[in-house]
């Protein structure tokens, strides 16, 4: 009995030997591609999308896609939602520019927030008077030394007389006095407080003048060509100056990539001091539109009217910008025709989210048989409403890999196609680490192996 055990337990040896090393030469390395049309199969990458794969309902299918008029053509060529960037090329000959909503405003822009697509474009280049408006370059820069651990929002910032000094929207500040950045940051997203924005442009920077090169340097990231800025509240100054593309871009930066600002741009009413300062939000489309989220007003002489204004609606973030309006009441008028438009025009159809699991892969000469293969981003694409119906997915993937595999490694791509246009790829990766078997971790498995059969 001992002989047949021994003998049984070599052969356990050669096996496992066998099927991790010679086996795996033979395996095929290529990898799959299958596709599927999303109208017939109504499942995207596996079971977990199936409740966004539905088709979206035809809502608005009235429009001529021929006719300048009633309808924009949208490039969709690079439509990752994870890039930092607005898709559409600036001068985009598909996007109208004929003010057909007949806006009463020197110049608009309409984008979707998750892609950055234009959707309305009017004069969208125009370098014109931001007044503050400015405050949103303002507050993205106090949003990333937040973000960057650089400043707390419990940090008591000073006042300077130079911060004191500021005329035009304030909360008058005095410089024996301190407020924390969370107050700063309420007194400029709601009442637009010029004081306050100095403060913390001196509290960060150490001057307004670095602060404002800093306002600069960031812009030329974003690719706002058509700005510079002199200050960074949005008094009028020679030179101070930007358009309504570049405000949409700075706009969609805060937003997209520091959604907790909403926590402020959305406070209709509240107070400071311990109830002794009021505050009332500068933009009435906070309390008067469906979803509205943001973001800033300003005005000057110079300047006029002028709005940025973003809205949330079934999954769908937009952000209109209107600049030069003749009067506070018709910029929110012209916000709310753009706003409106896009969410009767079009729907913002989700993939899938990061992390989804879109197949198990095996895995060769691993201490795992296999490891999970998920999303990588978030994958969706803005689209006309009703223009869903034959969207196909296309799936490449590795059948097996070889160990070592390391998290995060791609592993293939998922993208998704209407009428042979790309709508949008996203890449594959593997969700876990999965280290290469060697052969202590060989005659580990065969000693246990070993032991369970003498123990039987």
């Amino acid at each position: 009995m001992r002989v047949f055990k021994l003998s049984f337990s070599l052969f356990i040896v050669f096996t496992i030997c066998f099927s991790y090393f010679v086996i795996p030469c033979f395996a095929s390395e290529l990898g799959y591609i299958w596709s599927d049309s999303l109208e017939t199969s109504g499942n995207i990458v596996n079971d977990t999308f199936n409740n966004n794969a539905n088709s979206i309902q035809n809502t608005n299918n009235s429009t001529n896609s021929n006719s300048e008029t009633n309808s924009i053509s949208i490039n969709s060529t690079n439509n990752n939602t994870n890039t930092n960037e607005i898709t559409v090329e600036e001068t985009n000959s598909e996007i109208a520019e004929d003010n057909f909503l007949g806006l009463d405003c020197g110049s608009a822009i309409l984008i979707e927030q998750s892609t950055g697509q234009v959707l309305y474009a009017y004069n969208i280049h125009e370098q014109l008077h931001p007044a503050s408006v400015t405050k949103v370059m303002s507050i993205l820069l106090i949003m990333e030394a937040l973000d960057s651990g650089k400043i707390n929002l419990t940090d008591e910032v000073p006042c300077s007389e130079n911060a004191a000094s500021m005329g035009g929207s304030q909360i008058w500040l005095d410089p024996r006095e301190t407020l924390t950045v969370d107050e700063m940051l309420k007194a400029i997203c709601v009442n637009s407080a010029n004081d306050c924005v100095v403060a913390m442009a001196e509290y960060i920077a150490g001057t307004e003048e670095a602060f404002v090169q800093m306002m600069n340097d960031k812009a030329k990231e974003l690719g706002m060509n058509d700005t510079t800025f002199k200050n960074c509240h949005g008094l009028d100054e020679d030179g101070h100056v930007t358009s309504a593309y570049d405000i949409s871009l700075m706009s969609r930066e805060l937003l997209k990539n520091h959604p907790d600002v909403t926590k402020y741009t959305t406070i209709w009413m509240d107070t400071l001091r311990d109830g002794k300062s009021q505050l009332s939000n500068t933009n009435k489309l906070i309390k008067n539109y469906k979803g509205a989220t943001g973001l800033k007003t300003g005005s000057t002489s110079l300047a006029l009217y002028n709005l940025s204004a973003s809205a949330t609606r079934d999954d769908l973030s937009l952000i209109a910008v209107i600049m030069k309006a003749p009067s506070s009441k018709i910029r929110f008028e012209d916000a709310t025709k753009l706003l409106d438009y896009g969410f009767n025009t079009f729907s913002y159809k989700e993939f899938g989210k990061k992390d989804d699991v879109v197949k198990t892969v095996s895995v060769n000469k691993g201490t795992k048989d296999e490891v999970e293969a998920v999303l990588k981003e978030n994958s969706g694409t803005l689209l006309e409403k009703g223009s869903d119906k034959n969207i196909e997915q296309t799936i490449t993937l590795e059948e097996n890999v070889s160990a070592p595999v390391t998290k995060g490694q791609k592993l293939g791509e998922v993208s998704f196609t209407l009428d042979g246009e790309v709508l949008s790829t996203v890449d594959i990766i593997a969700k876990d680490d999965v280290e290469k078997i060697g052969l202590f971790s060989i005659i580990k498995k065969v000693y246990y192996s070993w032991v369970d059969l003498l123990r039987s």
